[in-house]
């Protein structure tokens, strides 16, 4: 059973930055995997923020997110992250880590779900 348990949100003022961490347990994912990132606000579908393969060396973000937010992994830990900065009001939501098997950047269909994390700007 794969476990994928999200860290790192919290409040923090408009402008500021968050790290988010998402911790996969239960599985070692091939090198076709992927991990991702998405949220949701208070009233709305859930968005994709980023996607990353395998190595990381390929990675994609949502017009929302490019030039503030950074996906990185650290297959040693299996761990992915996703650097904030710049954080703006818009950007508050329970932020969700996911993981699949396979990469197909921002078409990936993802096979586990963590809990999520709140990230709360305010302004």
């Amino acid at each position: 059973q794969v476990q994928l348990v999200e860290s790192g949100g919290g409040l923090v003022q408009a402008g500021g930055s968050l790290r988010l961490s998402c911790v996969a347990s239960g599985h070692s994912f091939s090198r076709s995997g992927a991990m991702g990132w998405f949220r949701q606000a208070p009233g709305k579908e859930r968005e994709f923020v980023a996607t990353s393969n395998w190595s990381g060396g390929t990675t994609y973000y949502s017009d929302s997110a490019k030039g503030r937010f950074t996906i990185s992994k650290d297959n040693a830990k299996n761990t992915v992250y996703l650097q904030m900065n710049s954080l703006k009001p818009e950007d508050t939501a329970v932020y969700y880590c996911a993981a699949a098997h396979g990469f197909l950047g921002t078409m990936t269909k993802y096979d586990y779900w963590g809990q999520g994390t709140q990230v709360t700007v305010s302004s």
